[in-house]
This record gives C-alpha cells, structure tokens and sequence, in this order.
C-alpha cells in the first residue's frame, strides 16, 4: 500500500455553507485543523460570495495519521458548523434507567441544530444547551430533553455522527445589536440603544411573537415597577419570569406603599415597615393565590395586578432565602424549570433586567435565535451570561429604573 492510498484511507471531505468568512467560521475551522499538528487540509472548491447577501461555500478535504484521530477532529469541526460530506444517520441508544443518560450521550448546544434519520436531516425544536437529543416512539422527530425527564428505554442520541449545528453568522448590516454586542461597557448611548429595543418589540409583536421579561426585586425596589406594569398593562411583555422577592415587594408596594419597608414615594423608612413584607405575604397566603386577591379586589395595582389582568404567563422560581414564600411560587426547581419551558414557545425577545440567577438560569433554556438583552448595572451579570454559553446575549449597564422608563416612553408614550 503507497503512501496515497493511506492518505486516502484516513481522509474525510467537510463543508462549509453561509456567511462562513465574515462570521469567521472558516478561519475558526482552520484554526482547529491546524492546532491538531497532526493532520492536514485542502481546499478543494471555495466559492466566494459577491454580494452582501450572498452565501459562501468551501469544501475542504482533511487527512490524519489515523481514523481515532480523524473521526476526533471530524467532532471538533461539527461544533464549529462544519458538515461532514458522507456523514452517516445519528446514532440512539436506550436509556438504561430513569434519569440518566447512556453513556457517550450527546450534549446539546442553544444553536440550530439538525440530526440525520435514516436519509434525511430533521430540524431540533426550540434548541436548548446541556441537554440530550431524544427520538421520539414514531423515529419521525427528535427534541432536546434535560437530563431529569430521561426515562428509562427513551431512544437517546450517542456521539456526534450524524449530527449538524449552525453556528450564529454575524449580521449582513451593522444594526444596532450588533453594535450592543460588542465589549461590555457603560458608555454606550442609552437611548439610541433603548429606542431599537423599543422598535424590535414593536415588530416581534406586530409578526405575533413573544416577549419575555426576566425581573429583578430592583425593579420594584428602585421604583420602576409602574413603567413594567404599564408595558405588561398595554401588552408588551407576554411571559414574566422572576423570584418571590419581585412579587412580594410588588404586593408589599401596591398594600403599604413601600418596598422593605421603604415609602417609594418618599425614600424614607417607615414606621414598622420592616414588616411589611412578612405582613403582605401571610396575606397573600391566606388568599390562597395572587389570583385570588386580586379577584378579592385586595390588590389593585402594580406588576402581579396586570399580570392577572392581562393573563401572561408568569413562572415565580423560588429560592433558599425566601420569606414564606408566597402561593404562586414554585419551590422544586425542576418543576420551575420545566414550567419556564413550557411558556417559551413563539418567544423572540427576553429582556433579562438585574436578576442575575434568573437571567442565566433562562439563558441555558433559551435558543440562540432569541434576542437576548441583559440590562445590569453591574457588568459582571451581563459577561458571565456569556460565559455560561449564551452567546446572544447583548448587555445595556445602567440602571433598571431609567431603562424602564425609556422603554416604557418608547413604547407606551
């Protein structure tokens, strides 16, 4: 056997589709080919595109020194969006017990991703990151399922064959989101950025789409919470995700007229306010719902009114820290977050205002196809979102209050 022949036998052709220059796909490809030491490329066809809208295409052929190496290396450049030519159908394997996955499972990205069934490629619902890939009992369809609703037999997918991810392309024009994702930084004009927010939701709303708010207690604490009532009010926000503490000083505020204890009208302490909030969840507690009292005609404004009035979804995430907490809340952090699944469907924007452990515990259950904005004075919140793997999330640093207000100004006029 020549030296060509085995060459041949440890070679495998990739290619690459899109905006794969401008979004740097290609040169990352390259990168992870020529980091190996061992193997080596060529470019068979490069096809550029010649107009902005145009898509690029390359085919490359990559040689190793052995087929362990080269199907390692074919898994690197999968996850970098390449597509293998003579990739085969993805493999499944049975879940041997409830709550676990087979060994060597594939874990998900937030990405669009693709799986091949027998000959053709199957589009993932709604992506999700960390995740398994279950196929379901027709072997029609395949969908993300976190590891807790892994039951025993369900047919997983192993290893990366037959699989495909798209990576996010950089956008074809320098829009304003673009623009926002660049380095995280304070100074960076607030309310040009607040009006392209603002024009965004116009647009997911009138296409029917969704918008989701990920709230923070400051909302309410710095008081904003008129200006989120006014956008839930005339229907900008579809689904809220927050903790015990954004509904109960919430309520705290629509009974008393403060936020732990501190008039928002007058910023200063109130007699026996320190027991407001204790005083107002026993309240909401023996109503038995948020629901309930505001039915009762016991609370009568504020965020949790409109969202009864107005009937969007709400998923209140409960943690160790929680005074009472209230009825609506949800303790058992799985069922949370699978009721915070449940109502993503049609959403396109969240808006993730200063909750860090909220805006990154929806970030790893969003697609990366949803416009993320993350609106924190502290920029740490809005750089560890994109650590975690959240990629589109786009930071604003300032203030909730003045966010909110602009947005609300935007929108509501």
């Amino acid at each position: 056997m020549n030296e060509d022949q085995i060459n041949e036998r440890f070679s495998q052709k990739i290619e690459l589709h899109g905006h794969i220059i401008d979004s740097l796909i290609l040169p990352r490809v390259f990168e992870t080919i020529m980091a190996d030491g061992e193997s080596d490329f060529e470019v068979e066809e490069f096809t550029i595109g010649r107009h902005k809208a145009d898509k690029s295409y390359a085919r490359i052929r990559i040689t190793t020194a052995g087929q362990v190496r080269l199907n390692e290396l074919l898994d690197e450049l999968r996850s970098e969006g390449a597509e293998v030519l003579e990739d085969e159908a993805a493999n499944f394997a049975p879940a041997d017990m409830d709550g676990v996955f087979p060994e060597n499972f594939y874990a998900t990205t937030n990405l669009q991703t693709t799986v091949r069934l027998g000959e053709t490629w199957i589009q993932v619902d709604r992506p999700e990151m960390d995740c398994g890939l279950r196929l379901n009992s027709s072997g029609e369809s395949v969908q993300c399922v976190p590891m807790h609703q892994v039951r025993q037999g369900d047919q997983i997918a192993v290893g990366k064959q037959g699989i495909r991810i798209t990576p996010l392309e950089r956008a074809r024009q320098r829009d304003i989101f673009e623009f926002m994702g660049s380095a995280v930084s304070s100074e960076k004009p607030k309310k040009l950025l607040i009006d392209a927010i603002a024009e965004e939701i116009r647009e997911i709303k009138e296409r029917g789409e969704r918008v989701l708010v990920v709230g923070g207690p400051a909302i309410i604490h710095t008081g904003a919470g008129p200006y989120l009532s006014e956008l839930i009010a005339h229907g900008f926000v579809d689904v809220l995700f927050a903790g015990n503490a954004l509904a109960l000083h919430d309520l705290e505020n629509a009974l008393y007229g403060t936020s732990l204890g501190v008039s928002l009208q007058r910023g200063e302490n109130i007699e026996g306010g320190h027991e407001h909030h204790l005083r107002t969840v026993n309240l909401i507690r023996r109503q038995g719902s948020i629901k309930n009292a505001v039915d009762g005609g016991i609370i009568t404004s504020g965020v949790m009114f409109e969202c009864v009035r107005k009937q969007i979804d709400v998923v209140l995430a409960g943690s160790v820290r929680d005074d009472g907490p209230l009825p609506d809340v949800l303790t058992d952090m799985v069922v949370a977050q699978d009721k915070m699944r449940s109502c993503l469907d049609g959403v396109q924007m969240a808006l993730m205002i200063s909750t860090m452990l909220h805006s990154i515990a929806t970030g790893n259950i969003l697609p990366a196809y949803v416009k993320t904005v993350c609106v924190d004075i502290n920029p740490a919140t809005v750089t560890k979102l994109a650590d975690r793997g959240s990629h589109q999330a786009l930071g604003l640093v300032t203030d909730v209050e003045s966010f909110l207000r602009e947005l609300c100004g935007g929108l509501v006029g």
